[in-house]
């Protein structure tokens, strides 16, 4: 890319640090992530024409967040797995409720046809279901609006809801010590390999996931020992709160009044029913209450799974969940979109 191609997201990176640089000042809950979602939304809504940054910039990202999630393994995360079948099977059960109930809802009350209201309502893995969608009439600008309400809403909510229950955990008093230069290249260089083999995959999430696997393997083998560095952190999360505000750049107000109701009805009632299956697999496991609740969120992967390292919330469950939910998406998808397809012609 040219030195012009870069101003818009260096400039979108530079108001998400400013958004960053407030809410931290203010002691907002996980302020690296909220705070530029917040700035950069609300440049976007103000005219100011804001952009993610190239494909192989946000790699990079999501390689940094990956690695950072992959590092919080311990011995207890493999007992804990035992009672992940159950927390699946709820999150399945969630899904599906899901896409069953909230396009019925829009389709009656906002007049939806039924592939918008399908589009809207899915639960992420948003461009796969838009590539299945190929042909089929449907008011993607809705679908744009209504998802990025969905994913800004949860980023910005959850970890309020988090520090309002009094489970927010206190900082350690020992800063954990940072991951050597050398062996923190390697992981780098090693995920991004690892990322670039599952994208020929058509894996979603494939650097997020390749940097997961390398940190997982290097923690649990003590191959690498200590954490991100914590600048090399930052930089990633203020990076992906700023990608999240700029899906809402180009957009106007009336369109946004328009789609604002179908938007939070989306993400009000996949997050109720995505609580009432979390509350169902807590009582049958014991398991954290908050724990399952950020693991069912329907929020994107990317942002989950950053939000639960940030807010000292076992990332790997988190971020395992969340791949769970992509993976299941890609086999129920297909026969709701073809549903949809039928009921129009």
């Amino acid at each position: 890319m040219t030195a012009e191609a870069w101003r818009i997201p260096l400039l979108t990176f530079g108001i998400a640090a400013v958004g960053a640089a407030l809410t931290y000042a203010l002691s907002f809950p996980a302020p690296f992530l909220t705070g530029p979602a917040i700035a950069v939304t609300l440049a976007g809504l103000a005219g100011i024409r804001t952009a993610a940054p190239p494909q192989s910039a946000r790699d990079v990202v999501f390689i940094i967040l990956g690695l950072t999630i992959g590092q919080g393994v311990t011995p207890d995360v493999f007992d804990a797995m035992q009672a992940w079948p159950v927390t699946l099977a709820a999150l399945a059960a969630s899904l599906l409720a899901i896409i069953w109930l909230t396009p019925a809802l829009l389709v009656r009350f906002w007049g939806m046809d039924g592939t918008t209201a399908f589009l809207c309502s899915s639960p992420g893995h948003l461009s796969y279901v838009l590539g299945l969608s190929e042909g089929a009439k449907a008011d993607l600008k809705m679908v744009s609006i209504v998802q990025s309400i969905r994913v800004l809403a949860l980023t910005l909510l959850a970890p309020v809801v988090v520090s309002l229950s009094g489970e927010m955990p206190d900082q350690p008093p020992d800063i954990p010590p940072e991951t050597a230069a050398v062996p923190l290249l390697a992981m780098i260089i090693a995920a991004a390999l690892a990322g670039y083999v599952l994208a020929r995959f058509r894996l979603p999430a494939a650097y997020l996931i390749g940097g997961m696997l390398v940190s997982v393997l290097g923690h649990a083998t003590g191959l690498v020992s200590g954490v991100m560095h914590y600048w090399l952190a930052a930089a990633a999360f203020v990076s992906l709160g700023g990608l999240i505000g700029s899906r809402f750049s180009g957009v106007t107000w009336p369109q946004l009044r328009r789609s604002l109701g179908a938007g939070v009805l989306v993400t009000v009632l996949s997050v109720a029913l995505a609580a009432v299956f979390a509350v169902i697999a807590h009582w049958i496991t014991g398991m954290d209450l908050i724990a399952i609740l950020i693991a069912f969120a329907p929020g994107g992967l990317e942002t989950m799974a950053a939000m639960s390292v940030i807010l000292g919330i076992d990332p790997t469950f988190v971020a395992s969940h969340h791949v769970a939910r992509l993976l299941m998406l890609t086999a129920i998808v297909p026969i709701f979109v073809l549903r949809a397809r039928r009921d129009e012609d």
